[in-house]
């Protein structure tokens, strides 16, 4: 399946600590598209893996996760508005 991965972690005492921790893992798992969004294809094992790693960090009343799933990438359409980043070509 392919996914895209949106993080928000709060600013505070220890949220520089929970979003660095977050960032890592999320990069072992998917491609770093821009500041707190990943995307990529991920099987649903690996998702599930990446979620428990992910629930040691994420401040249940403080931080949130979104992932947006498809089928398969071709299924999914991206739009720059502004700057474009080239590092993720795989849309069209």
């Amino acid at each position: 399946m392919y996914v895209v991965l949106i993080y928000d972690i709060e600013v505070d005492d220890n949220g520089a600590k929970a979003s660095r921790n977050i960032f890592k893992i999320c990069k072992k798992y998917l491609t770093h598209v821009q500041k707190s969004v990943f995307e990529g294809d991920i099987t649903p094992a690996l998702l599930q893996q990446l979620k428990l790693e992910l629930n040691k960090h994420i401040r249940e009343n403080r931080d949130s996760v979104i992932i947006f799933k498809s089928r398969e990438e071709r299924w999914m359409q991206k739009e720059f508005w502004g700057k474009e980043d080239d590092k993720t070509s795989n849309f069209f």
